[in-house]
């Protein structure tokens, strides 16, 4: 253990190193310094984790002053999983941050505050997976949670950015003050702050209420409907890399908070997980109708942030049923798909956001209408592109599918029960978890063919061309790390095993044979590899008979028209239209033009501009924001601008303490 308090004690030294070098070094190797600075952090905490995984679990303890005193540091299975998710995809983010911002080497102060943050960032994010004590660990989440927002607003030139950073700002204090209450209600029951003391309180209280608290605090960092509203706007505008990370890493932490919670839960089981199972599939319903009516390829894809939020919700509900069925299949099948989907969407929405990343520096827009034929001048990141968009879309051969075909497991063993009700509810959630597999598909092939199929829709300032090996590079990683998933799941299920053992006392997975689904499983990456094969065979056959033969480029058919031209393709509004007529009870569509005029025979040049509001934010925090801002301007004559009015406000608030001193003198 003393070599572990040494690695905790070179983490941060590291940290203070990075920012001091990051400040005095030249603006070109500040990226590089950041990204050394984090793989240092991660070969320090990857060690601790690969020890707790392998059943060495970290219990270390510092002296953290008068206020805090002792601070517990505690490093098992579910902690050593998150931090690895995070090393990976922190490392990944900040070698595609490298050649991303290359074009700001003139803007040293800009680099460095950036640069800076991100290391403070990664470090946070790791603290919040090992911190015990309550205290502290609100300190890490409010140190992570204002390191991203200045990350966010990287480009604070732009009022929709700054708006953005303030808006999820808001909200993660809102997040931070219902987890203060949680630690405050436990403290105030058991006069610790240390997390075992959430434990005891739930052996001796009624654990609805606190649970509820602590889920409504992680829940609003993970996304679920309706604390989802700072997704949309802050992941389109934080710099990719800022993206990737935050919508692969930062939002898990409220999924490792829940699950941390969960851990310690000793009765409400089945009720809590009727009530996460129904919410999880409301939310990953909504969340891919929402990315699947959107122009702005990001903002499509935060939407799919919280999709893919409601899947992992589906498969924690699950586990927690199993937890009060004591069924421990039910429990591993449930938690295990959660966790490893957890990894998969940290992979494949990292890349995801990442290929946007290099389309938005090649083209300067998000709006997929402007865009099209990318694939000529963009090969290699439509392929990646690709891949991203079959992973998420759940479908074989990659790892998308492992994990929720471990999640369909759970629920169809949930189905082995003897409430009617449960039944209905696990039907429901399969039927759910179809539709939102199948919307999916939907979403990413509008997107796919708007962005790279087709031809240009409009005219760039520059003409787009592949983007350097310092951005590919990490893409690949992501891809390969994303196929060992796909062929060898067996060996991720394995480590999930271990880092469930032990988790909660409610259910004992010692002696639980798993081998079915690991042979399942096993076979799933057999055929994925064999698919995959016969794949890039018949590419090969078909590039060895095609460099043979003359190429021709010809318009296509054009059903008798001679003279097609690019407004007339097929849109990405136009392709989502009918899914949008269909749920326009849930998707506000907002349109801007002008109708013509009953007597207007020849009509002049129009335009039309169309957008969708999100359906909580317009009708819920819109309307309480309004309330706010009409009885706020009820106070407005206070600051009024007069100099005499400010010095009377003074002499008030001096006489009123001096009266009250006074009255306690003569009292």
């Amino acid at each position: 253990m003393s070599g572990m308090i040494e690695l905790i004690n070179f983490s941060w030294v590291i940290l203070l190193l990075a920012i001091v070098l990051i400040s005095i070094i030249p603006s070109k190797s500040k990226p590089y310094a950041a990204a050394f600075a984090v793989l240092l952090g991660s070969l320090a905490s990857g060690y601790m984790a690969v020890s707790a995984l392998s059943g060495q679990v970290v219990d270390l303890s510092f002296y953290a002053g008068f206020f805090l005193g002792d601070v517990s540091i505690h490093i098992d299975g579910l902690s050593a999983w998150f931090i690895l998710i995070i090393n990976f995809t922190s490392l990944t983010g900040a070698f595609y941050g490298t050649g991303y911002l290359k074009d700001y080497q003139n803007d040293a102060s800009k680099l460095t505050i950036h640069w800076s943050l991100f290391v403070l960032f990664y470090f946070s994010m790791v603290w919040v997976c090992m911190l015990q004590n309550g205290f502290a660990f609100l300190i890490a989440w409010e140190i992570m949670s204002l390191s991203s927002m200045f990350l966010v607003i990287f480009d604070h030139h732009s009022t929709q950015t700054l708006k953005a950073g303030i808006n999820y700002l808001v909200q993660m204090h809102i997040s931070v003050v219902l987890l203060t209450v949680g630690f405050i209600w436990v403290y105030s029951k058991t006069g610790s702050l240390d997390f075992d003391a959430i434990g005891t309180f739930f052996q001796g209280n009624p654990n609805l209420g606190l649970f509820l608290v602590f889920f409504a605090g992680f829940g609003l960092k993970a996304g679920f409907i309706p604390l989802h509203s700072w997704l949309p706007h802050a992941h389109p505008a934080a710099p990719s890399h800022i993206s990737g990370v935050m919508s692969g890493v930062i939002v898990k932490l409220g999924i490792y908070g829940i699950i941390r919670m969960i851990s310690y839960l000793q009765s409400d089981f089945i009720l809590l997980g009727e009530i996460i199972i129904t919410l999880s599939v409301l939310t990953g319903i909504y969340g891919i109708v929402n990315a699947s009516v959107q122009r702005d390829f990001k903002r499509m894809l935060a939407y799919c942030t919280i999709e893919n939020i409601g899947i992992i919700g589906i498969g924690i509900g699950i586990g927690l049923i199993g937890m009060g069925t004591y069924s421990p299949l039910m429990y591993f099948l449930g938690f295990g798909g959660a966790l490893l989907h957890v990894l998969n969407h940290a992979l494949f929405k990292s890349l995801l956001f990442y290929s946007t990343g290099s389309i938005f520096q090649q083209t300067h827009t998000r709006n997929m209408e402007k865009l099209g034929g990318l694939i000529r001048n963009m090969p290699k990141t439509a392929a990646i592109f690709l891949i991203g968009s079959i992973a998420i879309g759940g479908m074989p051969p990659f790892n998308g599918f492992v994990s929720e075909f471990i999640i369909y497991s759970g629920l169809i063993e949930g189905m082995h029960t003897n409430s009617i009700y449960q039944m209905m509810l696990i039907i429901l959630a399969l039927a759910g978890l179809s539709v939102i597999g199948g919307l999916s598909v939907l979403t990413f092939t509008k997107t796919f063919g708007t962005i790279f199929l087709g031809q240009p829709r409009d005219t760039l300032q520059h003409k787009p061309h592949e983007v350097t090996s310092l951005m590919l590079i990490p893409q690949y990683i992501i891809i390969a790390f994303m196929m060992s998933i796909a062929i060898v799941p067996q060996i991720y299920l394995t480590i999930i095993k271990d880092a469930l053992t032990g988790m909660s006392t409610a259910v004992s997975l010692n002696g639980i044979n798993v081998g079915f689904y690991s042979k399942t499983t096993a076979n799933i990456g057999l055929f994925s590899l064999l698919l995959i094969g016969l794949t890039g065979l018949t590419w090969l056959i078909r590039s060895t008979v095609v460099k043979r033969r003359t190429e021709a480029m010809r318009t296509t058919w054009g059903c008798g028209y001679g003279a097609p031209n690019s407004s007339m393709q097929y849109t990405g509004k136009s392709f989502s239209k009918p899914l949008g007529k269909i749920f326009n009870f849930l998707l506000i569509e907002e349109k801007q033009f002008q109708e013509l005029k009953p007597d207007e025979i020849f009509p002049g040049k129009r335009t039309y501009h169309s957008y969708y509001l999100d359906f909580f934010e317009f009708n819920i925090i819109d309307r309480i924001t309004t309330y706010l801002m009409k009885g706020s301007g009820y106070f407005r004559f206070i600051q009024n601008g007069r100099t005499q009015s400010y010095v009377l406000y003074g002499i008030v608030v001096i006489l009123v303490i001096f009266m009250l001193t006074m009255f306690n003198i003569l009292k």
